[in-house]
């Protein structure tokens, strides 16, 4: 990549990531992560059921679970309604705590190209109400379910965004 025909070859994807934590704060806790991966218009969904860990963990396993999932190198748009998540990686937060988590997700960000987003939670948002639901599903079954996923894709539906 270190070329500018390189940068332009990439493919442009969007990732839209939340993490669920059931019983955050409270104890022993259901968390999952969850990440839905847009290209031109298609979706595919990808999840993981985390265990006991909490919100802010949740939702940095979401971001690097959907990076893990790309096969090659690409220009990345990730959308995460986690202010924690996004302005930790554009510099603005330092990382205090779940140093493990962040150094997953450094792991996977090396070879991309990455704009990272806020997009508000429950706000109507078609693919991150999708990627929530998902998620919220996954942490109370306590396992990921190909179907929970598909049902994810299928509300979506073909949409850029």
């Amino acid at each position: 990549m270190n070329n500018m025909s390189d940068k332009n070859s990439l493919k442009s994807v969007t990732i839209v990531c939340d993490g669920s934590s059931l019983g955050n704060g409270k104890g022993v806790t259901k968390a999952a992560a969850v990440a839905l991966l847009g290209y031109k218009g298609f979706w595919r969904a990808v999840g993981e059921y985390l265990g006991n860990a909490t919100n802010q963990q949740a939702e940095i396993a979401a971001a690097t679970l959907g990076l893990k999932a790309l096969r090659e190198p690409c220009r990345v748009r990730v959308l995460s309604d986690s202010r924690y998540v996004v302005e930790t990686m554009k510099g603005n937060f330092r990382r205090k705590t779940n140093h493990e988590w962040w150094e997953q997700l450094d792991k996977v960000i090396k070879q991309h190209e990455i704009t990272w987003e806020w997009t508000e939670g429950h706000a109507g948002h078609i693919v991150q109400e999708a990627v929530d639901k998902a998620a919220r599903k996954i942490a109370s079954l306590e396992r990921v379910d190909q179907i929970v996923l598909r049902d994810a894709v299928d509300t979506v539906g073909v949409i850029e965004i």
